[in-house]
């Protein structure tokens, strides 16, 4: 629960940047589509920094502090953080690295804990990022399909692990907590049986936690190396996604005691991946940005339910699990289908060439840019994930749109 006293300090910064000054930006965000086109895509969010973000930079660059990342104030940011909002006191500082970003994290520790060949399993749908970079580090995907209510389903698990079991020599099994692309924040109960699944097949289990300071009201973060049986477990998440910094490259990657010596081993040389105005900018926000990541959910609760109104207003037909954490929403388009052109669409990562299905359609219709569905795997064809962390009346005017699109 947000608390009110904040909500009073400090303004939703989701409300605080109109259509015109968002379209300066260069990021990839507003720089992919033409200026006649909505995006909500990619996972940026429509606010200004936090202003202790912009303090720490500033004085950064003033002092002329641009050179290496070093020490361990980051990762005991992280440790002050968990304990005061997940009631966390198990990160143990000693068993942290800081690495240049999560997925260049996750690549590393699939290059120690598995061998090429081996197979990785994720629960799809899926970030889609993760396809690409099982792949890329030489190991193959086996998808454990999510159940009919988009939570993770413990036979399918169960099925997946045994069978990279018997095809792996060391079998591993990508985590999405909280999960992406549908928003659901799994429980102690759902992490602890993913805990024992992988321990009865020898799977190594990595939690890309990346979400977890973005869990809303209504549900409660459970960080996955605080359950039972994951200690040869591995998580990794940084400030980008709560505090809009995917462009100031730094994240944390965390070990259970009995996975301490693998994280030792990821080369030292990675230790100049992660920007240090990153790490400055991260450990500010972790530190000293409660207030502002407080009005920041407050705003996504209020569009949350916006969003679930606008489409009973405007797209009835498309149904929407409603997400328990991150600022994306998975909308079934499968009504307004069917959608021919995603039976010949490749699997890719957000670009402009990867769309097909509804988001195509929204895309040339609506002028919205949407992430395709069908990248994100199996049960991905017919769905779209709309990034609702935006300002109220972008929202309303985008959604407005698509449903003029449809019923035209």
């Amino acid at each position: 629960m947000v608390p009110t006293s904040t909500l009073a300090r400090v303004a939703n910064p989701l409300g605080r940047l109109s259509l015109a000054q968002l379209r300066e930006r260069t990021s990839t965000k507003w720089v992919t589509h033409p200026c006649d086109v909505i995006p909500l895509w990619v996972a940026e969010m429509d606010v200004p920094l936090a202003p202790v973000v912009i303090d720490a930079l500033q004085g950064a660059i003033a002092a002329g502090d641009t050179g290496y990342p070093a020490g361990t104030r980051y990762a005991e940011a992280l440790a002050a953080f968990a304990s005061r909002r997940w009631g966390w006191d198990g990160l143990d500082v000693g068993r942290t690295r800081v690495v240049a970003d999560v997925m260049t994290g996750i690549a590393e520790l699939l290059r120690i804990v598995t061998d090429p060949g081996d197979e990785v399993v994720i629960a799809s749908p899926a970030y889609s990022p993760f396809f690409a970079f099982i792949e890329h580090t030489g190991r193959l995907v086996r998808e454990a399909p999510l159940g009919p209510d988009l939570r993770l389903d413990p036979e399918s698990l169960d099925t997946a692990f045994a069978a990279a079991a018997r095809r792996s020599r060391r079998p591993a099994f990508l985590l999405c907590n909280p999960h992406n692309p549908t928003g659901t924040v799994h429980t102690r109960r759902e992490l602890e049986e993913v805990a024992a699944v992988a321990h009865r097949h020898g799977v190594r289990v990595i939690s890309d936690e990346i979400h977890a300071p973005l869990v809303l009201a209504g549900a409660r973060f459970t960080p996955y190396l605080s359950v039972a049986g994951a200690e040869d477990a591995f998580a990794l998440t940084s400030a980008s996604k709560a505090f809009n910094l995917a462009g100031l490259k730094a994240a944390v990657a965390m070990a259970g005691p009995a996975a301490a010596a693998d994280l030792a081993a990821i080369p030292g040389a990675l230790a100049h991946g992660p920007s240090h105005l990153g790490v400055i900018a991260h450990t500010a926000a972790l530190e000293r940005g409660g207030d502002w990541l407080d009005a920041l959910l407050g705003g996504l609760a209020e569009n949350r339910a916006q969003l679930r109104g606008l489409l009973a207003e405007h797209l009835p037909e498309v149904g929407m699990t409603t997400p328990e954490g991150t600022y994306l929403a998975w909308l079934d388009c499968r009504a307004l289908g069917p959608f021919p052109d995603e039976r010949t669409a490749g699997a890719g990562c957000h670009g402009v060439s990867d769309l097909a299905g509804p988001a195509r359609m929204f895309l040339d219709r609506a002028r919205v840019a949407l992430s395709s569905g069908h990248v994100y795997g199996s049960g991905g064809s017919g769905h779209v994930r709309l990034n609702f962390a935006t300002s109220s009346e972008i929202l309303g005017e985008a959604v407005a749109r698509m449903g003029r699109a449809v019923h035209a």
